[in-house]
């Protein structure tokens, strides 16, 4: 057996060779042929103007293509559409030379999964991969081939409102689901998947007061540990290209610095793809104060960049810099190179449609596709409360559905969604209807608006428009209906492009119609259960005092309506967990769980507040929900840990009445090294689904490389001694089994 692994091994890597050596005499032979300009125009990546992610230039894509003055195109959704533009370049141009296509297909095209960081609250990477794929076959059938997609940076500020298209705040599951999206859109890189652009390289989560676009400024230990390691895994995971960040990293703007871009990410991690800046970041550069464009375009090309999204530096200076010596033919080559690399994968040289031209639109939104993002759906929602186990509800209720995300598809998908037809889907409203059919009865009432200053409103949900309505009409509607129903169910929270891109918030409270309304609902001595819509872990001390029970739903994408009744009325149970650290309020921010221990740390469980310890006088340091946790519809007990051969094991029993899913946790510490080491780490976790009664041991090998952090050049250490084993259903302290381990 052992020579029939080694065997197949070899003969895989022989294969890659002379895949390799191929790919590199093709374009070798093309580039031989070109001129400087058409390397220079493979460089020139620019929108079409039917989707807009950043201001839309009014250019002729299909004349550039044609005279070789383009590498790609982006915010072209149609096919036939990207049919003219890629055949203006394949048969106009002097040496036919096809265009990347790009398109932000951030959680899916016309089947939208739940955001980003709803599936991360799943936990379940192959749900997420199996997700990524559906969106890369639908994009693909109208000629898509790159998708600016995943994000993987590292967020621990909720007031940055693109935490919704990533991860969350830990690093290793950052990681895990990264490599899970990767495997997804990617695939084996056949017609029905594409080209994964990993983002935003780096540190744009690190925005300073949350604020996007804003500056980041950390030490290269915390870079290395805390926010590196979910770009390092797509990058190990094979994504074809990564996308540069806005912000400046060590003072220098992210698309020309050099140490980032060349010795990180080319020497240390050996990546070998294409590296493509954000929305006009060279011209943005003027910003940063480093220099024009002229300038800045010679910098960002000698730091690593290879393509340059909509700044039309290397068009309008590319020769110039050229001929002046400030740019070297080795410099456009290498850029050349790895762009016309990327298209030769993509098998764009032998069909540039890839396969597009004969696929039907029967392939959009499909019975099966919706089944995934349905079943995705489910398994993001969190259950943060359930008071006398007021969830699931029974199916005959009377149900008054209360709020100003209800009865509305298009702000109930998210941000990032930017092909789907809302006509194709059902509101909360109408799927709950469906749904109970003729046991139960469910009525609407709006009851509010999301502001009551009509101008904050209409920029918050920004094209995704929610009915405005007399505020005290609707407040008595939502009142009476209210009082005809057994229970009431509220759907608020925020509209969907309130997180999202250039959706900063400084107050992340339930906006101030919804809160009165809720206020005046909770007092009615009637059941209330929240169904809370967000892209971003909110305030919610007053709700998880006074409501009955809170799900959050994020925003659960195209088949969210039908996924939240199979949850809410226990077809289904939740088995959400949290990826973010939910505040107490705005005041703890930044708050998360894997954060360094002070000279001074408070041991809450004696003193809630001291002097001259690290807390605050008038708040608990403690969340109120930690990372990693989430309810179910079942309870779950734990044993002690046990530990043989470096191999931690926990049985897991189900106390409750109902199957359920739980997240088994392993984090660990370090106490005692050469620098500061988190007081808790995540390293594993495992999924398991028990039925009523049944116990399952869950097992975890402790290895040297999860006890290992990186120094401040990158370099893995590993030092010997104690380390602190950690297992349970989050990360509070108090949940947590606990041992220890010394390790050599």
């Amino acid at each position: 057996m052992k020579k029939i692994i080694i065997s197949s091994l070899l003969a895989m890597m022989v294969g890659m060779a002379q895949a390799h050596d191929a790919m590199d005499a093709y374009v070798s032979s093309l580039m031989s042929r070109m001129t400087v300009e058409e390397k220079l125009g493979q460089l020139n990546l620019l929108p079409g103007n039917m989707v807009v992610t950043g201001s839309p230039l009014n250019t002729s894509l299909a004349e550039l293509a044609a005279k070789g003055r383009l590498g790609g195109i982006l915010n072209v959704n149609s096919k036939a559409d990207i049919y003219d533009i890629q055949r203006a370049a394949v048969e106009k141009s002097r040496l036919g030379i096809p265009l990347l296509v790009g398109l932000d297909v951030v959680h899916g095209f016309r089947t939208i999964m739940p955001i980003p960081l709803a599936q991360a609250c799943s936990w379940n990477a192959e749900a997420i991969a199996r997700g990524a794929a559906v969106a890369a076959n639908e994009s693909t059938q109208v000629g898509i081939n790159w998708t600016y997609s995943p994000m993987v940076d590292i967020c621990v500020d909720p007031r940055w409102g693109r935490v919704a298209e990533g991860s969350g705040e830990d690093p290793y599951l950052g990681g895990v689901i990264a490599q899970a999206m990767v495997r997804g859109y990617q695939g084996n890189m056949d017609n029905r998947h594409l080209m994964a652009c990993v983002k935003h390289f780096a540190l744009y989560g690190a925005s300073e007061a949350g604020r996007d676009y804003n500056t980041v400024d950390m030490s290269r230990l915390r870079m290395f540990n805390q926010y590196f390691p979910p770009y390092r895994a797509a990058v190990e995971a094979g994504a074809g290209s990564l996308m540069t960040s806005f912000n400046i990293v060590d003072g220098v703007p992210a698309s020309a610095n050099h140490w980032l871009l060349t010795d990180v990410l080319r020497h240390m991690w050996h990546f070998d793809g294409m590296v493509v800046t954000d929305y006009a970041t060279i011209v943005e550069m003027d910003s940063h104060g480093i220099g024009d464009l002229k300038s800045s375009t010679a910098r960002a090309l000698k730091a690593g960049i290879d393509m340059d999204m909509c700044s039309k530096g290397f068009d309008t200076h590319g020769k110039a810099l050229f001929d002046a010596g400030l740019i070297s033919m080795g410099d456009i080559d290498r850029a050349c190179r790895r762009v016309l690399e990327m298209k030769y994968k993509l098998g764009l040289f032998t069909d540039p449609y890839r396969g597009s031209l004969t696929r039907s639109d029967k392939e959009q939104y499909t019975a099966a596709n919706r089944r995934v993002a349905r079943d995705l759906a489910a398994q993001t929602f969190v259950l943060l409360k359930n008071k006398n186990n007021l969830l699931p509800l029974s199916k005959r209720s009377r149900i008054a559905l209360i709020g100003p995300l209800g009865n509305n598809r298009r702000n109930m998908i998210g941000c990032w969604s930017t092909s789907d037809d809302s006509r194709e889907y059902l509101s909360l409203f109408e799927a709950m209807q469906r749904y109970l059919g003729k046991k139960g009865s469910v009525t609407f009432a709006q009851g509010c608006n999301f502001y009551d200053n009509e101008a904050v409103q209409k920029v918050s949900v920004f094209g995704r428009p929610v009915d405005r309505v007399d505020a005290q009409k609707a407040e008595q509607e939502a009142l009476n209906a209210a009082a005809q129903a057994d229970v009431i169910v509220c759907a608020m929270g925020e509209a969907a492009e309130m997180s999202g891109e250039s959706a900063s918030r400084a107050d992340l409270s339930l906006t101030s119609p919804q809160m009165r309304l809720l206020q005046k609902l909770t007092a009615m001595d009637k059941p209330v259960v929240l169904l809370n819509f967000t892209g971003r872990p909110t305030l919610m001390g007053w709700e998880s005092e006074h409501v009955d029970a809170i799900l959050n739903v994020w925003f659960p994408g195209s088949e969210g309506g039908d996924a939240i009744c199979d949850v809410l009325f226990g077809d289904k149970s939740p088995s959400g967990r949290l990826v973010n650290t939910m505040p107490r309020n705005m005041g703890q921010i930044p708050l998360y769980y894997n954060h360094l221990n002070t000279s001074r740390p408070i041991d809450e469980s004696k003193y809630p507040t001291s002097k001259y310890h690290s807390n605050y006088l008038d708040s608990p340091n403690s969340p109120l929900y930690p990372f990693g946790f989430g309810l179910t519809y079942t309870t779950f007990a734990y044993s002690d840990i046990t530990l043989a051969d470096s191999v931690a094991t926990v049985t897991v029993t189900n106390t409750g009445k109902r199957e359920g899913t739980e997240v088994v946790q392993l984090y660990i510490r370090d106490p005692h090294a050469w620098i500061a080491r988190p007081v808790k780490e995540l390293k594993g976790f495992s999924l398991i689904t028990l039925k009523p009664g049944e116990s399952r041991r869950v097992s975890f090998a402790i290895t040297r490389k999860m006890l290992s952090y990186y120094d401040a050049d990158g370099r893995e250490v590993f030092e010997p001694g104690l380390f602190h084993i950690m297992i349970g259903p989050d990360s509070s302290d108090q949940r947590l089994k606990r041992t220890s381990i010394h390790i050599d």
